[in-house]
């Protein structure tokens, strides 16, 4: 397929107005974002700079896509989940003349060739979400990598898998972590997840969750976000960990902490958050109650599995959007929300607006950093995974308290003096 500037996939161009509408709402609530998008459209210092991006379309999104753009970058863009696309905001950025990729429901193979599309027109900045984009690179479009000077990555999962690819050797371009940044998870994370994720909880099922027995599998940045915000609406918090210090935190925050075969027993509602598979298996099924609740907020779908559900089932159906009944043994009706995909994007917005102001700006930041790179302004190794800087952390979370009209003290010279002071004692 040649490359046509201007081309796009997406649901219905006719939606585009309202999906215009959610995108002024999120820039109205993303003030970080929207001073740089200022400053940096005087400058334009991604002007020759072409970005593939790969990273869930919600309005959000949208504000950094066309702060990208304004900024001077070509930007192309796919999603990084089959059900994570608002085709509202998806229309609108094709009317804009986005190059863009990406509609709700989408199958896999139709994923990855919106992926593969992303790519026709060769990249040489990537944005990824879950490091698909950077996978199908590497794997499919190995001639793609030269042209590359480097690329970021928005999420645990995706950190995860390149620190892998990079220690093994497979890695062949530069990454900077966005998601380790300070600024990223422990408020994207944390608050987001916490946030959104209950949103598509209840959105999926309007349950009550006051006085339920939530399970949170996995106690990370999300999972502690997720275990705080149903602790705060009422919910009896259960947590199931494999790491001890993990396991420790959340016991000592006032969660219970047992394994998934207990667990399983006594939950009303299970939320993984873990990123790995198999965290819910066939033998957790067989021990649920009836009218049990199950779903995903970590960013592949495997963390439930969906297959060994799919074998103990007499029968399946749709209970309303995103939520479908299993009838097990016994006559336990067990609900699966979003298919096992994301809760909080495929069953509600994803994060809100104000915490991805700080996550988008690391990303946009990076991105000025990769530039300086090409332009030998700035020494990075390819094949490594880079971290943000705690200097660009701390200008953010400064920029964001301005915002928010919050500040804080300064230290004086003497105080500077005395932290430093290593002869100072009692």
């Amino acid at each position: 397929m040649d490359h046509k500037e201007g081309q796009y996939k997406v649901r219905d161009l006719k939606l585009a107005d309202a999906g215009r509408r959610q995108i002024e709402w999120a820039e109205s609530r993303m003030p970080v974002l929207m001073k740089l998008r200022e400053t940096y459209s005087k400058t334009k210092p991604l002007a020759g700079y072409r970005i593939a991006g790969c990273l869930h379309v919600t309005k959000e999104t949208a504000v950094l896509i066309e702060t990208l753009r304004a900024a001077g970058a070509q930007v192309t863009w796919s999603g990084c989940n089959p059900l994570s696309t608002n085709d509202e905001v998806a229309a609108a950025l094709a009317k804009e003349g986005v190059e863009i990729y990406a509609w709700y429901g989408m199958n896999v193979d139709e994923f990855y060739w919106c992926i593969e599309r992303s790519l026709d027109f060769h990249p040489n900045l990537t944005l990824d979400d879950g490091a698909d984009l950077i996978f199908t690179v590497h794997n499919k479009f190995p001639q793609l990598v030269d042209e590359i000077i480097g690329g970021t990555e928005e999420t645990t999962t995706g950190v995860h898998r390149l620190r892998s690819m990079s220690a093994d050797g497979k890695l062949r371009y530069p990454v900077i972590a966005v998601n380790d940044a300070e600024t990223k998870w422990d408020f994207d994370n944390v608050y987001g997840t916490g946030q959104s994720t209950l949103d598509g909880v209840i959105r999926a099922t309007s349950v009550l969750l006051a006085g339920k027995n939530v399970v949170v599998a996995g106690y990370g940045h999300c999972g502690k976000g997720v275990a705080m915000r149903a602790k705060g609406m009422g919910a009896n918090v259960i947590v199931t960990e494999v790491k001890p210090t993990a396991a420790l935190k959340a016991t000592l925050e006032g969660m219970r902490v047992m394994p998934m075969d207990e667990a399983a027993k006594i939950g009303d509602i299970f939320i993984t958050a873990t990123g790995v598979k198999d965290v819910i298996v066939g033998r957790h099924f067989d021990l649920l109650k009836d009218g049990a609740i199950i779903c995903n907020t970590g960013h592949y779908d495997c963390e439930i599995n969906i297959p060994e559900l799919e074998e103990r089932m007499a029968t399946k159906r749709t209970i309303r959007q995103n939520c479908e009944e299993y009838l097990l043994s016994g006559n336990r009706r067990v609900y699966l929300l979003a298919q096992g995909r994301l809760v909080n994007l495929a069953a509600a917005e994803g994060h809100p607006s104000e915490v991805m102001d700080m996550s988008f700006a690391n990303q946009f930041l990076s991105q000025l950093r990769l530039v300086k790179v090409d332009k030998g302004e700035e020494v990075m190794e390819r094949g490594l995974v880079y971290d943000i800087p705690n200097e660009q952390d701390q200008e953010l979370a400064a920029l964001k308290l301005e915002t928010i009209g919050a500040s804080i003290d300064a230290l004086t010279e003497e105080q500077l003096a005395y932290s430093m002071d290593y002869a100072a004692g009692t």
